[in-house]
């Protein structure tokens, strides 16, 4: 049996094609790493000098909300027609005292002392002066009553009745149909015949003094 020894520590002397391979392989390993090595170093670099840009962070949302106000719009009422005064001329209301006094003394009546008479002389003279006052009235005036029903009777005034010919009184509450009793039955005048006053008549004297000669 053949035994064969190997001594380590000999140099090879021969540079053979297989030397050239195994050294070409570690070359190019070598070079590799290198290029691995750099461009990591590099990778770091750009990673250190580049500045960090923080994302735009974005703006609130402003809602804008139109707020619609509706102003009431006051219409006033209109104003209520003036009431139109009409002046009573004073003449006719002259002309009907003098008929009174002429007919009933009405003048004399109402201006006498009354506390130094008795009752029975009061009757007396009212008697005399209700008599000449019906007579002036009925010459001159023609008088119907407002309401045709019976003083004391029940009755009904609509809506729209006539607030000048009938008067309310009493606990009033709500609106017409008012139902209530006739208390007074009221009186109008259907026709007027005062005489006519002569040119330069003084209808301010009622009665004029009498002289007896």
């Amino acid at each position: 049996m053949n035994t064969y020894t190997i001594d380590l520590s000999l140099r090879p002397t021969t540079f053979d094609l297989w030397h050239v391979c195994l050294a070409g392989t570690v070359a190019a390993l070598a070079l590799a790493l290198i290029a691995v090595l750099v461009s990591t170093l590099l990778a770091a670099r750009r990673c250190k000098s580049k500045p960090i840009v923080q994302a735009p962070v974005p703006a609130p949302e402003i809602k804008i909300v139109e707020k619609i106000v509706e102003v009431e719009k006051i219409v006033q009422a209109p104003a209520p027609e003036p009431v139109i005064l009409k002046e009573a001329t004073p003449d006719a209301a002259l002309q009907l005292l003098s008929l009174l006094q002429k007919e009933a003394r009405f003048i004399d009546f109402i201006k006498e002392d009354m506390s130094a008479y008795g009752d029975a002389d009061i009757g007396a003279a009212a008697r005399i002066v209700h008599s000449g006052c019906a007579k002036a009235i009925n010459e001159h005036f023609t008088l119907a009553a407002v309401s045709q029903d019976q003083e004391g009777s029940r009755v009904t005034l609509n809506k729209g009745f006539d607030a000048a010919a009938f008067r309310l009184t009493g606990h009033i509450v709500g609106e017409a149909p008012f139902t209530g009793t006739l208390v007074h039955k009221g009186w109008q005048v259907t026709d007027l015949r005062l005489p006519k006053l002569t040119e330069g008549h003084n209808p301010k004297i009622i009665a004029a003094a009498e002289v007896e000669l």
